[in-house]
């Protein structure tokens, strides 16, 4: 809802398009379960003023007989790609066909898949797309969690003990502002992180925000960014490091 708000303040015509995306599952991810409520989608749509929902199919977006994707080399291949092959080639297939089919003007992405935002702002420049991508702050829940569909497979539980996640950003960005290095503040979050033991780690990261190259001393705004697993449930979540 907070995009449609500045996609109204900004825009004549906003346009939403909701599609899970088939290309970027891998063979043993979540794509059957992967939570849909269009009903709720379009009620939210509805009161944020949205002028036109666009809902593929799936075989309308991938007819027999597809042949053709988009590879974003190297920024694919970091972070989430590290263990999510074929992902991104999955996200820069998709985010090329919906631009071509609704043209828009400005496209508007969330902070919290940073890497996601990285890589299509990448992709708009290398391919010529006359389009600006702006990325909107993390939304986040109560108690910080960043909002995601797969809070939807959390328990009560389960989503308290998440918390952890946002919290250690937090430690992180404070110990920054004290003058720690990398190493320091990434030793920080994973600490705080496995306080929990619920949670395991898959990467703590600082990375530069252009290349996704590993930061050694932040000098320039720099991405601090976590994956974490809770009960079988991938979560991902980051801040932006500002000298």
């Amino acid at each position: 809802s907070e995009m449609c708000i500045r996609d109204r303040k900004d825009n004549n015509i906003v346009v939403l398009s909701i599609f899970v995306n088939p290309t970027q599952f891998g063979p043993n991810e979540d794509y059957n379960r992967y939570p849909r409520n269009f009903k709720m989608d379009l009620k939210h749509a509805r009161k944020e003023g949205v002028d036109i929902v666009y809902y593929p199919s799936a075989a309308e977006m991938y007819p027999e007989h597809y042949y053709t994707y988009v590879n974003v080399e190297v920024l694919s291949d970091v972070l989430c790609g590290q263990v999510r092959p074929g992902h991104f080639r999955g996200v820069a297939t998709v985010c090329t066909k919906l631009f071509n089919i609704i043209q828009p003007d400005v496209v508007y992405m969330g902070q919290k898949d940073a890497q996601q935002a990285v890589i299509i702002k990448q992709m708009v420049k290398d391919l010529n797309m006359p389009l600006k991508i702006k990325v909107l702050p993390v939304i986040r829940e109560q108690g910080g969690l960043a909002m995601s569909s797969r809070n939807e497979y959390l328990s009560k539980d389960d989503r308290k003990k998440a918390l952890v996640i946002s919290q250690s950003l937090r430690a992180a960005d404070a110990l920054f502002k004290k003058g720690a290095g990398v190493n320091k503040i990434k030793k920080q979050v994973k600490n705080i992180l496995l306080k929990e033991p619920q949670i395991k780690v898959e990467y703590v990261e600082i990375v530069d925000l252009k290349l996704l190259n590993p930061v050694v001393k932040i000098k320039k705004p720099s991405l601090l960014a976590v994956a974490v697993w809770i009960s079988g449930v991938r979560l991902i979540d980051n801040v932006i490091l500002k000298p």
